[in-house]
């Protein structure tokens, strides 16, 4: 058995060591064009990624960007409302879009001989979306629901949009991706045509195609159906508002009748990955999993749910995908009969003994293989390939970044960890919250 474990480590280290076929052009309107080749089927990923989202919208308008990408399926000059999606149905393929902080984007997956087609209908409604007053009126309206659904219908939703609002007080990201709900209910067709005319243009714009496709294919289609859309002259450059010093630690009890559990969480800010820095995101990648991801192996988990019993859930997270700083948290709901006061005291407890102690070598090597086999599995997913290079470039990372991660991965070591650690762990730096039915439970 422990042979046949170190030989597929070896296999995964061989595998994980070659990097994605990935050619780069730019178009003479500033536009990134990113080719990830793969030949093993028949279906390619189209994906447009706009370098605007949330923290760069206006104040007084959040929400515009999630509002447009929900427009943006309207009517162009060529297509009716709704017939983009309807055209992508009908070739067998399906189609979407998101948005981030960071970035939005638009993405269709179909058969490889239906890319032209793709690139024919995107470009258009990059330069010639028509939008109505009655098509904004109605849409308005669907945010509206689904803002509704997701956030005001759920204590746990409107608690986070609070905690995260806390933490950041001057920059964008403390303003939620869908908006406030006030401000939603005054966007109109001029918001939306203004940010679109302003921000989606081709050099504002990453194309990225993953598939099965040839590089200098995809550039000529891409020179044919998206190099003759002119750059926009006024594109803003992209600076937001940064946090000042945090000088003192931020608590907020979130009450809320509908909160079936009490529990408590804590967010600190992090380092995010930075183009040729990204040792320190990597580390606080390890320092999640150590302390709070699987119950069985973490340091919150063993001591808080199995050896006191202190907590029926522990949970430590951090995403490194931010343009701008990134959150390290900690979550914990307390077993019954212990109080907020006296988990977070034993989650402290837990954090102050990890600083204190050494990293077991054993769970380094177990989680450096973990992260290697999501590295190859990874390879797999055409579309997840596509994702993974559209959110970096958006967030200033280069195809050189991308590849480099996995192996910056590898490499990190305890030292590492503690150091990145001692930074993110201030408490004046951090907002606790906890999330109560009653103010009973705030004890």
């Amino acid at each position: 058995m422990t042979r046949l474990f170190a030989a597929l480590a070896i296999m995964m280290s061989a595998v994980a060591a070659q990097a994605e076929d990935v050619t780069t052009y730019t178009l003479d309107n500033g536009m990134e064009v990113v080719v990830i080749e793969d030949n093993r089927a028949p279906v390619v990923v189209h994906m447009l990624w706009y370098k605007v989202g949330s923290a760069d919208e206006p104040e007084g308008v959040s929400g515009i960007a999630h509002f447009l990408e929900h427009l943006m399926f309207k009517g162009t000059n060529e297509l009716a409302s709704g017939e983009f999606s309807s055209v992508v149905a009908a070739n067998g393929g399906s189609d979407n879009a998101f948005t981030s902080y960071d970035y939005t984007a638009y993405f269709q997956r179909v058969a490889a001989d239906r890319l032209e087609l793709m690139m024919q209908m995107e470009s258009n409604r990059m330069n010639n979306l028509v939008l109505t007053p009655e098509e904004v009126e109605s849409e308005r309206g669907v945010i509206l629901e689904e803002r509704n659904q997701r956030t005001e219908n759920s204590a746990n939703a409107l608690a986070r949009e609070q905690f995260r609002a806390a933490l950041f007080q001057n920059h964008r990201y403390g303003v939620p991706i869908i908006g406030w709900k006030h401000e939603m209910e005054q966007l109109d067709l001029q918001d939306a045509q203004d940010f679109y005319d302003l921000y989606y243009a081709p050099n504002n714009a990453i194309l990225i195609v993953a598939g099965d496709v040839q590089p200098d294919e995809v550039l000529a289609l891409a020179e044919q159906y998206y190099g003759v859309i002119p750059a926009e002259d006024q594109l803003p450059v992209r600076e937001r508002p940064q946090e000042p010093p945090q000088r003192a630690e931020r608590r907020i009890t979130y009450v809320d009748a509908r909160v079936s559990q009490p529990y408590l969480v804590r967010s600190y800010l992090a380092p995010e990955r930075d183009p040729g820095a990204q040792t320190e995101a990597a580390a606080l990648v390890y320092l999640a999993e150590l302390l709070g991801g699987s119950p069985f192996t973490s340091a919150l988990g063993q001591a808080l749910q199995f050896d006191t019993q202190t907590a029926i859930y522990t949970n430590a997270s951090y995403s490194a995908s931010w343009l701008d700083d990134a959150t390290f948290s900690f979550a914990v709901v307390p077993a019954d009969g212990v109080t907020l006061s006296e988990a977070e005291e034993a989650m402290d407890e837990v954090i102050s003994a990890f600083m204190e102690g050494e990293i077991d070598p054993a769970r380094m090597e177990s989680i450096r293989t973990q992260l290697r086999a999501s590295e190859v599995y990874a390879l797999d997913n055409v579309q997840g390939l596509a994702q993974r290079y559209g959110a970096a470039l958006t967030q200033s990372l280069t195809v050189a970044d991308v590849q480099a991660w996995p192996d910056i991965l590898q490499s990190v070591t305890e030292e590492d960890i503690k150091a990145v650690a001692a930074k993110v762990f201030n408490r004046d730096q951090a907002v606790t919250g906890w999330v109560v039915s009653d103010q009973e439970e705030a004890r």
